[in-house]
């Protein structure tokens, strides 16, 4: 079974290589909780996240920093 990543740009959960919502290839494997989205317009908290499609979203995605000489 294939593991779930987060889109780093839209944060939806998805499984595969690219992101269903935003067709971005930025995913991680490393994120923190989830918030399921049934209908973002009558959603507070979708509205407060600025989320307009209906899926599963990561609350916080993490970012691996790169430290370049």
């Amino acid at each position: 079974m294939p593991k779930e990543k987060a889109c780093r740009l839209c944060k939806t959960i998805f499984e595969g290589e690219k992101c269903p919502n935003c067709g971005s290839k930025e995913s991680t494997e490393s994120f923190k909780g989830w918030l399921a989205v049934l209908n973002p317009a009558a959603s507070e908290i979708a509205n407060k996240l600025n989320i307009k499609e209906k899926g599963n979203f990561a609350i916080k995605v993490k970012w691996k920093i790169w430290n370049f000489p």
